[in-house]
């Protein structure tokens, strides 16, 4: 198993559709026995929250966030944890959205410290 997300700030690597996260959204992952949650927020986000756990590299959790428009969404997601050859972590996703029309593939990469 790749070592936990405990502490780790991960970014996505690329802007998603206007009113989700984007490069400026910054994710402050926690992992404890097996459950993960973390605080979000940045780019066209004010706020956002995920919780779920992890068996393995395979996280499944669900997700909710507000949007600066001031609409709220939710959704779930699976990702599987990849370290890269710089010892960074990425998270590979399959999300859908469960308040509203949408689904994709994205991808998100610990953030050192001259990234941010």
């Amino acid at each position: 198993m790749v070592r936990p997300l405990e502490g780790l700030v991960l970014a996505p690597v690329a802007d998603q559709a206007p009113g989700q996260v984007g490069t400026r959204t910054r994710f402050a992952y926690h992992e404890r026995d097996g459950v993960i949650w973390a605080d979000y927020a940045g780019g066209d986000v004010v706020r956002g929250h995920l919780v779920g756990t992890r068996e393995g590299d395979r996280l499944d959790f669900r997700y909710v966030q507000l949007g600066h428009d001031g609409t709220t969404s939710c959704g779930h997601c699976a990702s599987t944890v990849v370290e890269l050859p710089d010892g960074r972590l990425r998270l590979e996703e399959t999300w859908e959205w469960e308040s509203r029309h949408g689904s994709g593939m994205s991808v998100v990469e610990q953030v050192t410290e001259h990234d941010d």
